[in-house]
């Protein structure tokens, strides 16, 4: 598979704060394990963007647009809670963090790639229409799928969120909408308190919103056996034309943030069978949310990304 690849130095520029969890060296341990495998350059390298405001306003209302520009701009240590930790750059690179999610769907609808991971921040997927939450400024998986349906005629988006919280953001943006299937398996109850099974959309988005609660302590096996049971099923039931991952890797079994017990292989195998359920043709972007082990983070990204480019060796 062609798979593309989204990194910029500039992420490194949004400061969440000393001692915060979302750090920057998230990316800097990462980009510098990528580099050293020897298929790092088989990777198909696509230029990020910074995006245009009126993509933003299809997911946030304008008034929380411009209210994290001004506090960003402030100098203010946060953004609307404390967990959302923001330096004078920040907004700047919550606008290329959506942009680059923009860039990746345009290159593979236009099929320069069939696939592509976007190794970013800030996340985005606890973001809300109007307010930050949960290290989140703007929701990057919820934007690209409406630009995707309004740019490219895209009908029939899967979201599917592997982080080991539930995007409470994602969901409440397509929650009512029959076009987008929101799918998440993670931790509950757990931070941020939604996802539970009940939640499966409401209105016309009736049955659209898949959620998979898994207790603290589920490691792979019951991960495994939630996707053959409850995820699989309901993806090849839904058929999407196209797949967008909130990729967290923070259900580690090592990771501080959580007490989900995954493998680092894990990742790939939930990779493995996100494709087989689209038949490995549905187009795939990848967005990377949480994970917050600075030595395991590099690893799982790597068994991800081995598995979208499905290379065995």
């Amino acid at each position: 598979m062609r798979t593309g690849f989204i990194y910029d130095p500039d992420f490194l520029e949004h400061d969440a704060g000393h001692g915060h969890p979302e750090c920057k060296e998230r990316l800097s341990a990462t980009i510098a394990h990528l580099r050293g495998l020897e298929w790092f350059d088989d990777l198909i390298p696509i230029e990020p963007k910074i995006a245009d405001p009126m993509w933003i306003e299809t997911i946030h209302d304008s008034s929380y647009i411009s209210r994290a520009k001004q506090v960003c701009d402030s100098g203010a240590p946060f953004l609307d809670v404390a967990d959302v930790g923001v330096s004078k750059r920040s907004c700047e690179i919550a606008h290329l963090a959506v942009g680059s999610a923009m860039a990746l769907a345009d290159s593979i609808v236009d099929s320069k790639v069939d696939n592509g991971f976007i190794l970013s921040r800030p996340p985005g997927h606890h973001a809300e229409r109007n307010g930050a939450l949960g290290f989140c400024l703007f929701n990057n998986v919820a934007i690209a799928a409406r630009y995707l349906q309004r740019t490219h005629g895209v009908d029939k988006v899967l979201i599917l969120d592997f982080d080991v919280h539930h995007g409470n953001g994602t969901q409440h943006s397509f929650e009512d909408d029959p076009s987008v299937m929101y799918a998440s398996i993670h931790q509950y109850p757990y931070y941020p308190g939604t996802g539970a099974a009940s939640e499966t959309g409401t209105g016309k988005g009736s049955g659209a919103t898949v959620n998979c609660p898994m207790p603290a302590g589920a490691g792979d096996k019951e991960y495994q056996e939630a996707f053959a049971a409850r995820l699989i099923p309901a993806i090849s039931e839904f058929a999407p034309e196209f797949v967008i991952l909130s990729a967290g890797f923070d259900a580690h079994v090592a990771d501080p943030l959580a007490q989900i017990r995954l493998s680092t292989e894990s990742f790939g195998w939930m990779t493995d069978r996100i494709l087989e359920a689209t038949d490995g043709s549905t187009k795939t972007l990848s967005i990377l949310e949480g994970g917050y082990n600075i030595d395991v983070l590099p690893k799982c990204i790597e068994a991800h990304l081995r598995s979208l480019m499905q290379r065995n060796d």
